[in-house]
């Protein structure tokens, strides 16, 4: 992963960073990277994140889903961090994969009910991850699955693996049912743990290579250094938050491929959940290049001045000619391809903002694939731990989440909640027809 921060200068952007501002930021972002390490060496909570690429073991994975090899389809029941990063990784490499992967990480009766009554139940995998166990929307969603699988004589224990902690619940019963289990790692948040088996399960089901996922992240890591101006994932962390501080509130992630169209939904979550506190941290928005130039763009270019635009573009991609056509309008597509238009897209794109003065940042990828995606997710991490620090915010907790938790478990009546109270003094204007 390379990144390039010239369209976020102010030479270039308004808002933007000097150089001699970004000099300045060096200094602290080398006590941040201080502390960073010292967390890594020390396995503490979150930080131990950072240490997955040395920790996560491929083997033990793949012995694990050894029993569900010959699944045709694989459903994973788990909610934000417990999905989106696995999610990340098949959608990315989906087109490798003979497997269909689908995540019921929502609690929609009718979705849910579709997803169940277009598979092909006796083919398909079940992977439920939840840490604590206790997860309402993942075990309801389970208890649901587990019923469609029973109804359609299907012996749901025998395509079923657990990923959870220590103990619980879903610890509980793979231990009473003796199903395939991993443990989620310690001191490592559900949003952080995509190079986990979290995020490496279904990763292992569709048949993608774990080692190159690893051989990436521990790449980027071996790149983690004391100056931003040594190290891509943390000159985008402190631009990020350098254009905060300067207005740029929202930071749309715009990735020009497909395929990582995932990444972008998984970034907002690492990026909201981590920097959403105290007042602070920037609103990150998904896009999609080329599609969203004709959705979005129009905003970024010329309304309020905001936003950061962040475009994650592969070098290489599987290519396809455009035909030949007698439109004389049309003629000259037909001496391209479809990947030199996506490319011609982008640098448009790039160029208008610049144009207009309106920050953008590069992150490059030679390709998506394994290696370069694991690489990809491990520098938005550490990206993301180098802003916390920067922002001076815990980037490993999330009270305000906690805190909905805690209302619905009062809501379906699981004890006495303050919080569900309060959902009962809501405020109401009401206008109906």
């Amino acid at each position: 992963m390379n990144v390039d921060i010239g369209n976020a200068l102010a030479s270039v952007a308004s808002p933007g960073v000097s150089r001699d501002s970004l000099e300045r930021l060096d200094e602290r972002v080398a006590d941040a990277h201080e502390r960073i390490e010292a967390g890594r060496a020390n396995d503490e909570h979150g930080y131990a994140a950072l240490n997955l690429p040395e920790r996560t073991d491929p083997d033990e994975i793949r012995e694990t889903v050894a029993p569900v090899a010959d699944a045709d389809a694989l459903l994973t029941v788990g909610i934000g961090g417990s999905a989106l990063g696995a999610a990340t990784i098949t959608n990315a490499l989906a087109a490798e994969s003979d497997v269909e992967a689908v995540y019921l990480d929502n609690v929609d009766p009718a979705w849910i009910s579709t997803q169940l009554g277009r598979l092909p139940l006796e083919r398909t995998a079940i992977n439920v991850v939840s840490r604590s166990g206790t997860t309402a929307e993942t075990l309801a969603n389970f208890l649901v699955v587990r019923d469609a699988f029973e109804r359609a004589g299907v012996d749901w224990t025998e395509r079923t693996i657990v990923t959870t902690g220590e103990s619980g619940p879903l610890r509980d019963l793979s231990d009473r049912r003796d199903l395939p289990s991993l443990r989620v790692p310690d001191g490592v948040p559900g949003r952080f743990s995509a190079l986990s088996a979290v995020g490496m399960v279904a990763a292992a089901v569709c048949g993608h290579d774990l080692e190159a996922l690893l051989s990436g992240a521990a790449a980027e890591a071996d790149s983690l250094a004391g100056s931003l101006f040594e190290c891509p994932a943390y000159a985008y962390g402190t631009t990020a938050y350098a254009l905060d501080a300067r207005g740029a509130g929202t930071n749309a992630m715009m990735p020009y491929a497909e395929s990582l169209d995932t990444y972008a939904e998984w970034f907002a979550q690492l990026w909201a959940e981590s920097l959403g506190k105290d007042g602070l941290g920037q609103t990150p928005v998904r896009a999609l290049g080329a599609t969203d130039q004709h959705s979005q763009i129009q905003l970024y270019r010329a309304g309020p001045r905001d936003k950061l635009v962040s475009f994650v573009v592969p070098d290489e991609r599987d290519d396809r000619s455009i035909p030949a056509t007698d439109v004389d309008d049309l003629a000259y597509l037909g001496e391209a391809t479809l990947g030199e238009l996506l490319s011609a897209e982008f640098e448009a794109t790039e160029a208008s903002l610049a144009a207009a003065g309106r920050p953008n940042v590069r992150i490059e990828l030679e390709r998506v694939d394994e290696y370069e995606l694991g690489g990809l997710l491990y520098g938005m991490e550490a990206a993301c731990v180098l802003a916390g620090e920067l922002y001076d915010v815990n980037p490993f907790n999330q009270p305000a989440v906690e805190w909905a938790k805690r209302a619905t478990r009062g809501l379906l009546g699981e004890g006495t909640f303050e919080e569900a109270e309060s959902v009962t003094e809501k405020t109401e204007l009401r206008v109906e027809r």
